[in-house]
């Protein structure tokens, strides 16, 4: 045997491994099996799932069912990978792997075996001090493991991620304050409409991204619960009674998200709807802020040729060809992770279906797409909110213009003249393209003094023109 490997055996025979290699022989049949998509699973899954080995090496030792220097080596061993990041590159299954995620959990179990003997001044590949089955794996499944790490890491993603929807929200609100005044041209079907003013606009932006932060609150409740303790098929087997709970309870120390068990570990094992209903509400989320994007991206088009009534920062030149162009890069930026969630949720639902029996097997590629809509979303609107939202202006006078061009204004005759005679003066200003003020002032439906009062921002609120007493 050359001294760059080493010989394993496994049930289905033996396997050379890398003679430094902290992993064994399981990982390395997942090596050459799944060699897919040179995707990993995010660093914060690897952590949550290494807590879930320390946790049980802790709670098995409490209950009596590990020895104590087995513990306190599994215990030692987590704790070097949890604080040295020199060991994430032995962590190495493709997200597209044998259902379940069985290569990856065989991944960690042989690390934490192989590290803990090493930390003991024993051979690699020599587990007859701690073995990645029965000591590491003790009373655990895939099956539980696996979707517990889930689980936690959506957790431990999820505040850092509302935290900066929340500065989402708050930039919005600062917006509709800063650009209450701001009298323009609503638009339905993409033509002219009432007036409105650019903060109401705001406004609702603001409410809306409100509305899915609330949601989203809603939807990691469920995530607390934990099917760890659960075993293979959620009954328990192998596990001390008291097993779960206490996972439950040392878990919510290491990680600091107060964890529960489970209220019934079948159904938990085999049905991934609560990763499901929050990854929809990521989806929700991402609906809206598209349509907020697509908005945005409407109103600063331009300048000479679109809308132009907001002004976005720029943060790079346009074009490699136009001199002087500038894009609205951040939010382009912005709808294609909107996209990317969007399509992440839609592996995510059609893995959650394929679950079968007592099992989820998809929760490889559950877990990947989860994580790295999180991911990608927390990091977009960071920098949308640093790059892009705090920065937008508005340019006053072209939306000024909007609102005294629009043909929307027309719709505030209806309460004087009717609706047909109010048809008459748009079709007339279009014709002669004139203002609808100066359309109404010529067939003496007001006079000045009751255009510059009634034509304002009393049109952006609850109310009507009552038709002056000299009219007919």
């Amino acid at each position: 045997m050359s001294s760059q490997f080493r010989t394993e055996k496994d049930s289905l025979g033996e396997v050379q491994v890398p003679a430094e290699a902290l992993y064994g022989v399981q990982t390395q049949r997942g090596i050459d099996n799944w060699q897919i998509s040179g995707l990993k699973e995010p660093e914060v899954f690897i952590l949550s799932f290494v807590r879930i080995k320390r946790a049980a090496a802790t709670v098995n030792l409490a209950l009596s069912m590990i020895e104590k220097e087995k513990a306190e080596a599994i215990v030692r061993a987590c704790d070097s990978i949890l604080h040295d990041s020199k060991y994430r590159d032995q962590f190495v299954i493709d997200v597209f792997q044998a259902g379940a995620g069985t290569s990856f959990n065989m991944n960690v179990n042989e690390v934490i075996a192989n590290l803990a003997a090493q930390l003991s001044g024993k051979p690699l590949g020599d587990y007859r001090f701690i073995h990645p089955n029965d000591d590491v794996n003790r009373a655990q499944s895939t099956n539980d493991t696996f979707p517990t790490a889930i689980r936690i890491s959506a957790l431990l993603e999820h505040k850092p991620f509302m935290d900066v929807l929340k500065q989402t929200i708050e930039i919005f609100r600062k917006k509709a304050k800063e650009l209450d005044a701001v009298l323009t041209s609503a638009r339905t079907h993409l033509q002219d409409a009432v007036p409105i003013r650019l903060g109401q606009e705001f406004e609702a932006y603001a409410d809306s991204l409100q509305k899915e932060f609330d949601r989203l609150e809603y939807a990691a409740k469920e995530l607390v619960f934990l099917n760890i303790g659960g075993t293979a098929a959620g009954t328990g087997m192998n596990s001390h009674p008291d097993y779960a709970k206490k996972m439950a309870e040392e878990l919510s120390k290491l990680t600091g998200v107060a964890l529960k068990p489970g209220r019934n570990l079948v159904e938990l094992s085999q049905n991934m709807s609560d990763i499901a209903f929050y990854s929809a509400a990521l989806r929700n989320l991402a609906l809206t802020m598209t349509k907020i994007t697509n908005d945005l991206r409407l109103l600063s088009s331009g300048p000479s040729t679109g809308l132009n009534e907001v002004l976005l920062p720029a943060v790079q030149p346009g074009s490699s060809i136009m001199p002087g162009k500038v894009n609205p890069s951040v939010l382009e930026m912005l709808n294609m992770v909107c996209f990317q969630v969007i399509g992440n949720d839609t592996t995510i639902s059609y893995s959650t279906q394929a679950g079968q029996l007592q099992l989820n097997v998809m929760m490889p590629v559950i877990c990947f797409d989860l994580l790295m809509s999180l991911k990608i979303f927390t990091n977009g609107l960071r920098i949308a909110n640093e790059r892009c939202f705090t920065g937008i202006r508005a340019n006053e006078e072209q939306c000024h213009k909007y609102f005294a061009e629009s043909m929307g204004l027309a719709t505030a005759l209806n309460t004087v003249i009717g609706y047909e005679k109010a048809a008459t003066v748009v079709k007339q200003a279009m014709k002669e393209k004139k203002k609808i003020t100066d359309v109404i002032l010529e067939l003496g439906y007001l006079n000045s003094d009751e255009i510059k009062k009634y034509f304002g921002a009393n049109l952006t609120k609850p109310g009507f023109i009552e038709k002056p007493k000299n009219k007919s």
